[in-house]
């Protein structure tokens, strides 16, 4: 089964995470199909929190690819119109 979620990169104590399209049976940083994105979890100021391409995200879904439960509340938040 492909999933859609979260590998960690960043230095100690400065997680993050990539958000990335791979096979279920790969390990967290093991091999990838695909890389849709990003999640900083200590932005601050201007730097991004979320960066997502919905596009490929919706292409993976439609052939069959499940979020956990992270990448759907960060899919959620990355879809929202941006405020003015």
């Amino acid at each position: 089964m492909v999933k859609i979620r979260l590998t960690r990169g960043g230095a100690k104590k400065r997680p993050f995470y990539h958000i990335i399209v791979t096979d279920s049976r790969s390990g967290r940083d093991g091999r990838n199909i695909e890389r849709v994105g990003f999640f900083n979890p200590i932005a601050a100021g201007q730097d991004k929190r979320v960066e997502l391409d919905t596009e490929r995200v919706k292409f993976w879904i439609a052939r069959g690819a499940q979020m956990t439960e992270k990448v759907g509340a960060l899919y959620k938040e990355a879809d929202k119109p941006v405020a003015a």
